[in-house]
């Protein structure tokens, strides 16, 4: 018997699968394994798999379809070159904060970056707002920078129910990525929006000030009609299969001025008459964001913790 599933959480061995509203247990075929796949998961939440019932009654999954995008991130693990979070997906949310834990800018647009690349698009959910108190002008920053180059910013915060509803309207028939740092929120939020839904939370760890994983895999839950994906907190996200001159093409603010710059094969970092260094220099880029872009460019493999 085959049958096709969506794949609801996995393990590393063994999957969870959803087929006709049941939950079933599946293991990945070995053949499927040895496929030269360069990542470090074949298989990962999202996709959309054949399972083949062995004479035992075990699933096996033996096939994947084609994915319509995915979210990629370098592997910390050397010996495999990339980590896909998850495929299928119609909006990632980025969960960041500006305190407890604090979210580099750096990390915010290498996800951004990458979500520009696979063509995903994105909402920023700054989290724990109830906590910022007086730093209002730093949430007000935060706004100027990140919708005026497009991107949609909504503040929330899971335990004083603020822009929750929001939210939960925006995932009502979609499958969503929520991704962000550990510690940012992620799993207070579904639970916010479905409180029947078992996720565990965690809390801030004092010395550091960083956030204890609680997630431990990638797990899919059905959310207000759709579909939410939390993963493990990311430490790091590195950039794969982006080359250094395509990518100015996936910071917007520079896409509609480097066609200004004096110079076609301008690398907006040194070249005299370029467009993208004067709008730094005017305000009209954030400097945070171009730092990330120098930042991104000067590292040979891309991956930053």
């Amino acid at each position: 018997m085959t049958i096709s599933a969506l794949v609801m959480r996995a393990t590393g061995s063994w999957y969870e699968v959803l087929h006709e509203g049941e939950i079933l247990r599946a293991r990945m075929r070995g053949k499927l394994r040895l496929r030269g796949v360069r990542s470090t998961n074949p298989i990962v939440v999202g996709d959309v798999v054949t399972c083949f019932a062995g004479d035992d009654g075990e699933w096996l999954i033996t096939d994947i379809e084609p994915r319509r995008n995915y979210i990629i991130r370098r592997a910390s693990n050397l010996s495999k070159e990339s980590h896909i979070i998850a495929a299928n997906i119609d909006r990632a949310m980025l969960v960041v904060t500006l305190a407890e834990p604090y979210t580099a800018p750096e990390f915010i647009d290498r996800f951004l970056v990458t979500c520009e690349a696979y063509k995903v698009p994105v909402t920023i959910l700054l989290a724990k707002i109830d906590l910022l108190g007086e730093a209002s002008e730093a949430v007000e920053e935060f706004h100027r920078i990140y919708e005026g180059i497009g991107y949609e910013v909504i503040d929330i915060s899971a335990t004083e129910g603020v822009g929750v509803e929001r939210v939960k309207a925006m995932l009502e028939g979609k499958t969503t990525l929520l991704s962000g740092n550990s510690g940012v929120g992620k799993s207070t939020l579904v639970r916010a929006i479905d409180p029947t839904i078992d996720i565990r939370t965690g809390e801030i760890s004092e010395s550091f000030h960083k956030g204890k994983h609680t997630t431990t895999f990638s797990t899919m839950y059905r959310v207000a009609g759709g579909f939410v994906i939390d993963t493990p907190g990311v430490k790091g996200f590195g950039l794969i299969d982006i080359e250094d001159d395509e990518l100015w093409h996936y910071f917007p603010e520079m896409i509609g001025r480097a066609g200004e710059c004096r110079f076609f094969n301008c690398t907006h970092t040194h070249e005299p008459h370029c467009a993208v260094m004067e709008a730094v220099k005017s305000g009209d880029i954030a400097f945070s964001r171009y730092e990330s872009y120098l930042k991104i460019l000067d590292e040979d493999d891309k991956y930053r913790k």
